[in-house]
């Protein structure tokens, strides 16, 4: 399979930092989006940010700004319907979704869940994180779709479902497994502590 095109989740309404975008705050020599940027264009083909109102605030960033097509804050599967549609119109048959405010994702997570999709002859897979007490705990936000969902995903979403596991559940979604290395790189910004964190992790990181 070539290399599936990828979408930055970046609509959601960042509550606990305050509001406003938080894929804009610094972070290391750029932003929190710039370094989700720099670690998932090698892994995909096309790029592009999803989220809502003036696109222009992202202009610098250079990708193309898809909004949301469901009406009113749908959460992440708006995001990732979006995604599929922009992807669809790109040609591509999956698009990667991953979440703007996690900078520390993995280098390889297309790989992992493309094969983690292949071999279970699944149209979704979705990443998890190994806990060593729970097992593994499930990524929603970071997964590979088929775009032939999209219909499937809109109609869904119509009906009025917004949690992103009982849609994937339905299409038997496959896991790829993450071990923490040394820490969970599914460690999301949330609040201002979790952007000075992500500072430390970043200056420390070889």
């Amino acid at each position: 399979m070539t290399k599936p095109d990828g979408i930055i989740l970046a609509g959601g309404l960042a509550t606990r930092m305050g509001g406003g975008d938080k894929g804009l705050l610094p972070l290391g020599d750029g932003t929190l989006l710039s370094q989700v940027i720099d670690r998932l264009a090698p892994q995909v083909g096309a790029m592009a940010l999803n989220a809502n109102g003036d696109p222009s605030r992202f202009a610098e960033l250079g990708l193309p700004v898809v909004p949301d097509s469901i009406d009113g804050f749908a959460g992440p599967l708006a995001g990732v319907l979006a995604g599929l549609d922009w992807a669809a119109a790109q040609g591509a048959t999956h698009v990667v979704s991953v979440a703007a405010d996690t900078p520390f994702f993995p280098r390889d997570l297309v790989d992992q869940l493309t094969q983690a999709a292949h071999d279970a002859h699944a149209p979704i897979a979705l990443a998890a994180t190994l806990d060593p007490e729970r097992g593994p705990m499930r990524q929603p936000t970071f997964g590979l779709w088929d775009v032939s969902l999209r219909d499937d995903l809109r109609a869904a979403i119509g009906d009025g479902l917004r949690k992103v596991v009982q849609w994937t559940e339905r299409h038997g979604a496959a896991q790829a497994v993450f071990a923490p290395d040394p820490f969970d790189p599914f460690f999301n910004v949330n609040t201002p502590q979790d952007l000075t964190r992500a500072q430390s992790l970043l200056e420390s990181a070889p």
